[in-house]
């Protein structure tokens, strides 16, 4: 009997141990560089004011538009130097300046009667925001009040880069869908919006000067080839461009060249370098000096709706359709002149080209690890490696000291299945799964490389490819929770990540998820979120 007794007593004192470290674990995701529960409660009401210093104005108004958004209660906003009425009393958010704290880092501090969020920059002080929004989210409404658990983080990003890539031109989304996005990136922290607007299925951006890009080459996309015209006019651009960067999000726009340029090629085919039986107008013509001018042309007005000044150039897949090039009078000719060796010459040549006029217009040019063989300025040019099968490609970037984004198919590409019980889309039998699990604990020594001292990666970046996602259901479906994992992966540093604990604070997110009708994968309970079929 002592003895059962003394088992339970043990038993009892684990399971009591695991509940308060559970209490005493920072809810958020991604999870904070230092943390610490404060025993007490914020009592978010309406009698809140958000009190901020002068720089900080317009993150003041984005906290108080989403905790109206979240929580449906209105705080007020006050700049920091006019005087709160004495005869009220308020509980006090304070956004203060601190110069300490580097471009994303913050700190909160919770109090019954005041927070105080600090910071250096703007994109650290909505980092802060986005903590506290969090954690209000996470927290019940109860009446008219949210009573908040109070925390003490410092926080800032392992990585500069923290993307997601989404692919609009083989299936088009839409304004509301695309913003719904981003808010998720900001709660998140993710900072890089990589924007694919073109490919043979589709071009989904308005160009002025060649209207018949969008009229033409929006019709269709990777399942039907007739579907009426699908783009986003620049007024439109502009919209999701300003809503981005107020949230912390800089947009990097890809203009796929020379390759998957079948929709370009379908408006204004005196462009057009041919294709193969496969892939018919599949490139831009490298022979044909007007070919640059046209090309031109159309990124300085994606260099005028994109303040990020990077554009992200393509460049992957050429061989998938070049054979035209064999045979084209303009290019055989351009080979002859510049003594080129094979089409890859050819290849190269074009890039080049593209990329000096970049420069021109004052952009970073970013590109897909073929252009690692190329001889691109590695100070002005960002290469973004997506074939793990390809480990000497990261090599050469390295070697060549360009900076860096890894984004490789395993496990950062979002559209393979995330477990076997999925049976649409890319097969998991032949391309492997690539789980949240595996998403989570991508580290950069995955790679068969040797990284040189002070190396330019830049950050971390998962890409979904639309070419098998018809719906708005299947995207959040392939998206959510592994766009959660891939934020702690890129913000938390190695020391603070732990997938059990990540597990728990996951399962808190979906309630969240349901009240933003997000249709998301449940990897604890697979069974009970079904797949999509498109």
């Amino acid at each position: 009997m002592n003895k059962i007794l003394l088992i339970l007593f043990f038993i009892g004192n684990i399971l009591n141990t695991t509940i308060i470290r559970g209490q005493n674990t920072c809810p958020l995701i991604p999870y904070p560089q230092s943390s610490s529960r404060i025993n007490e409660t914020f009592q978010l009401s309406s009698r809140c004011v958000i009190v901020y210093t002068e720089e900080f104005e317009s993150q003041a108004y984005l906290l108080q538009k989403e905790l109206l958004r979240y929580t449906s209660i209105a705080v007020s906003t006050l700049p920091d130097k006019a005087t709160l009425d004495s005869n009220i009393v308020y509980n006090v958010i304070k956004l203060k300046k601190d110069y300490k704290f580097k471009s994303e880092g913050y700190s909160l501090k919770m109090h019954t009667k005041d927070i105080t969020i600090t910071a250096g920059q703007p994109s650290g002080m909505i980092n802060g925001v986005m903590s506290l929004v969090q954690l209000t989210r996470l927290s019940t409404l109860q009446n008219t009040l949210v009573p908040i658990e109070c925390w003490e983080i410092e926080d800032s990003p392992l990585y500069a880069w923290r993307g997601f890539m989404l692919d609009e031109a083989r299936h088009f989304w839409g304004m509301k869908k695309v913003k719904q996005i981003l808010n998720w990136m900001a709660l998140y922290k993710l900072n890089r919006f990589h924007w694919h607007l073109t490919d043979s299925q589709g071009w989904r951006i308005e160009i002025k000067k060649y209207p018949k890009l969008a009229l033409i080459g929006g019709i269709g996309n990777y399942g039907e080839e007739y579907t009426p015209a699908q783009f986003y006019t620049q007024e439109e651009i502009k919209e999701i461009v300003t809503y981005a960067l107020e949230r912390n999000i800089h947009i990097i726009p890809e203009i796929d060249m020379p390759g998957h340029a079948s929709a370009a090629s379908k408006a204004y085919p005196e462009f057009s370098g041919g294709g193969s039986p496969k892939y018919p107008g599949y490139t831009f013509n490298p022979g044909k000096d007007s070919v640059y001018t046209y090309l031109t042309d159309i990124l300085k007005e994606v260099d005028a709706l994109f303040p990020s000044q990077v554009i992200h150039l393509g460049g992957d897949e050429v061989h998938y359709g070049n054979q035209d090039w064999n045979t084209n009078k303009d290019i055989q000719d351009l080979m002859k002149h510049e003594k080129m060796k094979n089409l890859k010459d050819v290849e190269n040549y074009f890039f080049q080209r593209m990329a000096d006029s970049l420069l021109l217009i004052h952009n970073k040019v970013a590109a897909w690890d073929e252009v690692a063989d190329s001889q691109l300025s590695p100070e002005h040019t960002i290469v973004f490696f997506w074939r793990q099968n390809r480990p000497e490609q990261l090599q050469k970037s390295l070697d060549r000291k360009f900076n860096i984004v890894l984004c490789p198919r395993l496990p950062m590409y979002l559209d393979y299945a995330q477990d076997t019980l999925q049976v649409h889309g890319v097969d998991w039998r032949k391309f492997s799964c690539n789980s949240y699990q595996k998403v989570y604990s991508f580290s950069p020594q995955d790679i068969p490389v040797k990284y040189p001292k002070n190396c330019n990666i830049l950050g971390i970046q998962a890409n979904l490819w639309t070419e098998r996602i018809e719906t708005e259901d299947r995207l959040d479906y392939m998206l959510f929770p592994r766009i959660a994992a891939l934020a702690e992966n890129a913000w938390t540093k190695e020391m603070n990540k732990n997938i059990n604990s990540f597990n728990i604070r996951l399962k808190k997110q979906f309630d969240l998820y349901k009240k933003d009708h997000i249709y998301y994968s449940d990897p604890f309970t697979p069974k009970e979120t079904g797949e999509p079929v498109r």
